[in-house]
Parts: C-alpha cells; structure tokens; sequence
C-alpha cells in the first residue's frame, strides 16, 4: 500500500506555456493546461510535467557555480545527432561541458533546466 500517488514534476520557469510547448513537441506529448502562472503536459503512459510561472528564475550553472544543477532530467532517443537536432530545433541549446566520452549529450531546455539525451539501446 503506497503512502501517496506520484503525480508529476513541476518545474519552474519564466514562461510556462512556452516550456509546456517545448518538452510537448520533444517528447510526443500533448499540452493539457496552459495559462501565464502555470501549463501542464502528459505523455502517453501518463507522466505529467507541470510548469509554474517564477518571477527572475535563474537557470542552474553547469558544470559548476551558483546556482548548482539540483536535478536533471534523462531522454531516450533513437539517434543522438538526430535527437539532438531536432531538441535544438524545438528550442534547446547544447551546454558546452559534455561528460559521458559521448555516450549521451547534455542540453538545456528553454528556460535552462539540464536535461539528457540517451541512446535507447
């Protein structure tokens, strides 16, 4: 018996609809509420990223400094080159500290949360 039910993340950033947009057209899913203070998106199995408005939100430094990465979040992708082109086209930015010898890539949504893109096999 659980003790509670996951419901799903919540992140926050200066623009919630535009990044409920951004992570529904990288990973397939769709935007089920969207306002200036707050947007959602589900993917299907039934994540929920929720995203909620936060006045001067400041990206986390990567590698390294003020204010330290706390989370990230991790992707399956087929390809690597082809995920990560079409992350950027959707509006991501490669960071340029990448560790792993080139076993994933490290990128950085629109309001700077990290993120990875693994390869699924």
């Amino acid at each position: 018996m659980s003790v509670a039910e996951f419901i799903g993340i919540n992140l926050d950033c200066p623009d919630p609809p535009a990044l409920a947009e951004f992570y529904a057209t990288l990973t397939g899913g769709k935007v089920t509420y969207s306002a200036p203070e707050g947007a959602a998106m589900s993917v299907e199995g039934g994540l929920t990223m929720l995203f909620q408005r936060k006045e001067n939100h400041t990206p986390a430094s990567w590698p390294d400094g003020e204010p330290s990465k706390q989370f990230h979040l991790d992707f399956y992708v087929d390809d690597l080159d082809t995920g990560e082109a079409s992350a950027v086209a959707a509006g991501a930015t490669k960071v340029s500290f990448q560790p792993g010898d080139g076993k994933w890539r490290v990128l950085a949504d629109p309001a700077g949360h990290l993120f990875c893109i693994c390869p699924r096999s």
